[in-house]
């Protein structure tokens, strides 16, 4: 018979993982920390996660690290312009590799000793790998950890919402392009999101269009045959962050290493995915100065023993409309 069999009958393997708590307290210095998903391959997550990551550490004063979890397809290396580059030991950790001063990046890719190396692993050794990368580097002080995932909603995604449970994530943020046959798989992964309890900041449409550099008329060269992710989000009621428009110098900054946006900074696709992180940070900013103003206004009602539900109604009131107004 098995050789476990005790060891299953005793409980023991039903207990949480020890390694959970291990990563809350090492992710306890990390101020956000956003996953970036797609339910199908070629959409472009990766080259969103990566310009994310580069828009945010725009910002001098900001600490951003991007985690690539693509086990068995590690392209954030090569898009981040880090290939041939390794990771180093240290007394607290894994080293992280560095963009630049406020940029860390870690990857699978880095631990491979060719390029052409393929990762044939199954689940475990997968959940294994995701395991060291969340507690066993050295992320220091972040404010934003972004955490670019495989397609689907397999091995890797199970584990890197279980592995996060015990720290605070802000959310998903989900890829899809215009057509049909790539909704059908983000509709599967939104309902994972909910399955699992993981928030949805908002959904992302790539590919949305071709802008002509010259003419500047644009193409629909995926058609949204089916309303597109415009139409998912009203359906689903969820956040359309925005859309950004084909354009073909955006593979070949990938290809050589370099960020898209610093490249053609002005181009349509550049302040698309500005407007996109923009319109997010004020909108986690309103979230987070809504709580506060709204037990702030309890706190002051209880303190000032405010016993009157007309007067702290007409409180409320007034919060809302400053909120209102000031957004």
């Amino acid at each position: 018979g098995c050789p476990n069999q005790k060891l299953c009958a005793s409980g023991a393997t039903k207990a949480p993982d020890p390694a959970i708590a291990e990563i809350g307290a090492k992710l306890s210095t990390v101020k956000h920390k956003i996953l970036v998903l797609s339910g199908k391959g070629g959409v472009g997550k990766s080259t969103f996660s990566a310009h994310l990551a580069h828009a945010l550490a725009s910002d001098s004063t900001k600490e951003v690290a991007l985690l690539d979890v693509d086990i068995c397809g590690p392209s954030i290396p090569r898009i981040m312009g880090l290939e041939g580059e390794q990771v180093h030991q240290s007394g607290s950790g894994w080293s992280p590799v560095y963009v630049d001063d406020n940029l860390a990046v870690m990857s699978i890719g880095f631990l491979l000793s060719s390029l052409d190396d393929a990762v044939i692993w199954r689940g475990p050794k997968k959940n294994g790998m995701i395991k060291q990368f969340l507690r066993d580097v050295d992320w220091g002080d972040l404010d934003y950890l972004i955490v670019d995932t495989p397609p689907g909603t397999s091995d890797e995604h199970l584990s890197i919402v279980q592995y996060l449970s015990s720290t605070h994530v802000d959310g998903a943020v989900i890829i899809t392009t215009p057509q049909e046959v790539s909704l059908q798989d983000v509709r599967k992964e939104i309902r994972f999101c909910q399955k699992v309890k993981l928030p949805i900041i908002g959904v992302v449409e790539n590919m949305s269009g071709f802008v002509c550099p010259n003419c500047k008329n644009t193409s629909q060269i995926f058609p949204p045959t089916s309303g597109g992710a415009e139409k998912m989000c009203a359906d689903l009621n969820l956040p359309l962050l925005g859309k950004v428009p084909l354009d073909p110098r955006i593979a070949q900054s990938c290809d050589e290493g370099r960020s898209f946006l610093n490249v053609v900074p002005d181009s349509p696709a550049a302040k698309a995915y500005k407007s996109i992180v923009q319109s997010d940070a004020c909108s986690s900013n309103s979230v987070k100065l809504f709580i506060y103003l709204f037990f702030l206004s309890l706190f002051l009602s209880f303190f000032l023993n405010i016993n009157c539900q007309v007067r702290c109604q007409a409180k409320l009131e007034a919060m809302f409309l400053y909120l209102l107004l000031f957004y």
